[in-house]
C-alpha cells in the first residue's frame, strides 16, 4: 500500500524568482525543501493550491518555458 503524506504550504520557506518586478504580479514561488519534489504556487495567492512536480521534471519543466 503507498502512503502519501499532507504537506502543508504555510510551513514552507518559498523563494521568488531575482527577476520578478516590485509589484509581484505574474510570479510564481517554489520552495526547495524536499529532494524528490518540487512544490510551486501562484504568488498572488499564497493561499491556494500548490503544484508539486517531481524534482527529475523540473528542469526540463523549466527549459520548456524557456523556449
Amino acid at each position: 500500500m503507498r502512503h502519501s503524506k499532507v504537506i502543508d504550504p504555510r510551513l514552507l520557506t518559498w523563494r521568488k524568482s531575482s527577476y520578478s518586478n516590485d509589484d509581484g504580479a505574474d510570479c510564481v514561488e517554489v520552495a526547495g525543501t524536499f529532494p524528490a519534489l518540487v512544490p510551486v504556487r501562484d504568488s498572488k495567492n499564497p493561499a491556494g493550491p500548490v503544484l508539486l512536480f517531481q524534482r527529475s521534471a523540473w528542469a526540463p519543466f523549466l527549459s520548456a518555458l524557456k523556449g
